[in-house]
């Protein structure tokens, strides 16, 4: 009654708070605190501020958003390059507007402007609630303050930096300060340079960094306060390849770390802003896709960044105000957005937790429990046109799913079982509406007067809305009620279920088996002889008790996919030897493991046609993958067995097999040769079949003797790459990449839920590193349960040529004391192993 399929997303869930329409492509967006909304220390938003080419649009925030003119003080007529209320809230220091002719500051009604001497014009400009920066074209800099006794503008300073500014940043004003000690500025020579804005020193240099042969977009510069610290100040740099830089700034000098972290995060150039999330500054970082990235709440010096599962954005930057806490606004397209980041308006955002990486989900309830699925690739044709030219491609998932001791869906409704309770729950809800009915006539007949009738009406709309939260409790707390419960063994409820992933993952259609028949395994097959139509195998056994292993019969069902929306049966077609667990495409024909049996099928008109066989596996066929002539057995008892196809004698060879008995409960090719699997140990491992082993396996001359490929002794055995023991049941791996430009990783799944993932190293360098931070911190990490890291990994057998990644993961929440210590015997500086760590964490996420 629980089962149900999950869709898992890298990224952030996204709520759409607001969506509108706007008058054309914005360039940028901003937002304006109102200084006189404060409460509890906090300071909502006044305004929306849109700029355009040529324009700019403002918008008033309150119970409703809307457009303001002239009466706001902002020069509409140009486009506006920065905006900040001005002043800390206890004077009203007004708003000031940069635009391409000046600043323009916007003050108790009255407006004071400063406009750009000479026919140069301001290409770029940032604004805090103090300090204004603006950049001329030519790499000229003006730096204004704001006066905290006149609640005037004042120009402090000047200065070229001899080259083109295309972006820069003053940074937010830190908590109990008045102003921000430094700014950033992109220059177009491939240079961040970070000046200081401190009384003594204005726009003095303090340091720069070189970004190659890429221009910056985009610079912002967060203060990330922790409670063991005074208050770190981050670079991020937004780049034109689609790459984000993030480095460290000490708080004293300026100096920007050496070491600065880098992460490819779209096709489109990156822009940066700072928003909220739960209450401390965070980074939004805008490509092809948007990014949100933060300091870890452990404050241990750990970075966490993940995507945003939303459509692309053009422009964001932070939002506030009564209704939505912490929220962002952004442009995409000619649309204007308003975005909460969590599914509950935030509340349930774990980026940067000790334990998880950001991942949102979609569930979907099924019938029974799944048992296989793949993807299977339809056409579509459009009527009304020639089938040529209208026919397209349509992805869909097919499910198998079956119940060991349960009834069918139909057995269920003839024995007049609702697992639902819907019926129950509508005749109750009949029952009470007559009730209500009844009251609601006694009282219109006693009552005369209209304040009664008002206050009854009242009264109906409180129970109205106590309903709908009765209605809601009672979603909120659905029990899944069990079947009746099959009195003799054998008794099997199965579907098979077809799904359009990108609708939302709806159900299109959901076939139920036949009386005691399981739908066990499913695969997508593309027979030549039917036009490389993808179709779908499903494997079915009847009547299969657990102890005794045992059933009546077994087969292997063909479907095609009609138009996209709906599976028509082709045959059915019985076989023997044991039940059918594992299906694959094999060369255009169907490869099926029955028993202890391995069966090429090819394609009939009536039922699948039996072309060759291999015989005598050890002891029933769980798992099979395909590559070329090469086929990957899994036994589910002693392991994986490699054969190969020879076409000329049309028959399964054995090539070679694992020398160690595994019970396999899933495999994943990596490449011809080599094969990871998962036992029912909680082991994962990597088989590699020998050089040169399969080149004597089959015989051109047809001269071999038929008993020399029995031989135990003779046939060759794979070698076991590496070994690691996870401590659950692995269900399911596959070989996938979950962010652009990341490499590809095996993730792979376990019985309890847990998402776990083995990432390749590509360097010696990486090697050595992991495997002396690895030995350092067997010996120091803390151990929860007593239990030595290494033996536990070894459990089953020793771990071979696999970092634990959860114990080098240890490092961030050592003290600071034992990561120097480690740092020194590894000949590098703390932060150089944070960031490798991080760089590592970002190959994958």
């Amino acid at each position: 009654p629980t089962s149900s399929f999950r869709i898992l997303r890298h990224g952030l869930s996204i709520t759409e708070l607001a969506v509108s329409e706007l008058p054309g492509i914005p360039g940028a967006v901003f937002n304006v605190r109102d200084e006189k909304s404060g409460k509890n220390g906090k300071f909502y938003d006044r305004y929306i501020v849109v700029s355009f080419a040529d324009a700019t649009l403002v918008l008033s925030v309150g119970e409703t958003v809307e457009e303001m003119g002239k009466e706001s003080g902002f020069l509409t007529t140009e486009p506006t390059l920065a905006c900040s209320a001005l002043g800390n809230g206890d004077k009203g220091g007004g708003i000031c507007q940069v635009y391409p002719g000046g600043v323009r500051h916007i003050q108790r009604g009255s407006v004071s402007q400063w406009h750009v001497p000479g026919i140069k014009k301001i290409e770029c400009a940032s604004a805090n609630e103090s300090q204004i920066l603006i950049a001329l074209v030519g790499g000229e800099l003006i730096y204004f303050e704001l006066d905290p006794l006149s609640g005037n503008l004042m120009e402090a300073a000047t200065r070229d930096v001899g080259a083109d500014v295309c972006s820069l940043d003053v940074g937010a004003v830190p908590k109990g300060k008045s102003r921000s000690l430094f700014a950033a500025v992109g220059c177009r020579d491939s240079t961040v340079r970070l000046l200081s804005l401190a009384p003594g020193s204005l726009l003095e240099q303090k340091s720069s960094t070189a970004l190659g042969t890429t221009r910056p977009h985009s610079v912002a510069l967060s203060n990330d306060l922790d409670s063991d610290t005074t208050g770190e100040i981050t670079l991020s740099v937004g780049l034109d390849d689609g790459s984000a830089l993030r480095a460290g700034v000490d708080p004293i000098t300026g100096a920007i770390s050496t070491s600065p972290s880098r992460r490819f995060l779209g096709a489109r150039p990156v822009a940066v802003s700072r928003v909220t999330l739960q209450g401390s500054p965070a980074t939004l970082l805008l490509s092809s896709r948007p990014w949100i990235g933060r300091g870890s709440s452990s404050g241990k010096g750990r970075h966490a960044m993940a995507p945003m599962s939303y459509a692309p954005l053009d422009h964001g930057c932070s939002f506030s105000n009564e209704a939505v806490r912490e929220g962002i606004v952004a442009t995409s397209g000619n649309t204007l957005r308003i975005l909460s980041v969590g599914d509950n308006g935030g509340s349930d955002v774990v980026l940067g937790a000790e334990d998880d990486e950001a991942f949102n989900s979609n569930r979907v309830a099924l019938r029974y429990t799944p048992r296989q699925m793949c993807l299977l690739s339809a056409k579509i044709s459009t009527p009304g046109t020639s089938s040529a030219a209208a026919q397209s491609r349509k992805i869909l998932l097919a499910l198998v799913e079956s119940d060991y001791n349960d009834f069918g869906e139909e057995e269920k409704k003839t024995m007049g079982f609702d697992g639902t309770g819907q019926l129950n729950k509508s005749s109750s809800k009949k029952k009470t509406g007559d009730s209500n009915r009844d009251v609601d006539d006694e009282a219109m007949d006693l009552d005369d007067e209209s304040d009664d009738e008002n206050t009854n009406m009242e009264e109906k709309k409180e129970v109205g809305d106590d309903d709908e939260e009765d209605e809601e409790d009672n979603e909120a707390r659905v029990t899944p009620i069990r079947g009746p419960f099959p009195s003799e063994p054998g008794r099997w409820g199965s579907c098979v279920r077809l799904v359009d992933p990108a609708d939302g993952c709806t159900t299109l259609e959901c076939i139920e088996m036949n009386r005691n028949e399981a739908a066990l395994c499913c695969a997508s097959v593309r027979f030549h002889s039917r036009g490389g139509e993808s179709l779908l195998a499903v494997g079915t056994t009847t009547g299969m008790t657990m102890n005794p292993l045992r059933h009546n019969s077994s087969h292997v069902i063909l479907y095609r996919v009609v138009n996209g929306e709906r599976l028509q049966l082709l045959h059915r077609t019985q076989v023997d030897d044991g039940p059918v667990l594992s299906l694959v495409h094999f060369q255009g024909r169907l490869l099926v493991g029955i028993g202890k049996t391995v069966r090429l099928y090819e394609m009939g008109k009536r039922q699948l046609l039996k072309k060759c066989e291999l015989r005598g596996l050890p002891t029933m066929v769980k798992t099979l993958q395909a590559a070329g002539d090469r086929a990957f057995i899994g036994d589910m008892m002693q392991s994986i067995q490699y054969v190969r196809y020879d076409a000329t004698a049309n028959r399964l060879v054995l090539v070679a097999k694992d020398r160690s008995p595994r019970p396999i409960t899933c495999q994943e090719l990596l490449d011809l040769n080599t094969v990871a699997v998962g036992d029912k140990f909680g082991n994962i491992s990597i088989l590699r079949l020998p050089r040169g082993a399969d080149v004597g396996a089959i015989d051109v001359t047809g001269t071999r003797a038929l008993w020399d490929s029995s031989r135990e002794d003779a046939t060759p055995k794979l070698e076991t790459l590496c070994n690691y023991h996870i401590g659950e049941v692995v269900t399911g791996m596959t070989r996938a990449s979950l962010v652009a430009g990341g490499a590809e990783s095996l993730i792979y799944v376990t019985v309890t839920g847990r998402v776990g993932a083995l990432v390749p190293f590509s360097s010696r360098e990486d090697v050595e590193f992991y495997s002396a931070l690895e030995g350092f911190l067997r010996t120091e990490a803390p151990r929860p349960t007593g239990r030595e890291p290494q033996a536990y990994r070894s459990y089953y057998s020793p771990v071979k040529h696999v970092i634990d990644g959860d114990l080098c993961d240890a490092y961030s929440q050592l003290p600071y004391e034992q990561k120097q210590k480690i740092a020194e015997r590894l000949d590098r500086s703390v932060g150089e192993v944070m960031k490798k760590l991080e760089d590592t964490r970002n190959a994958l996420l």
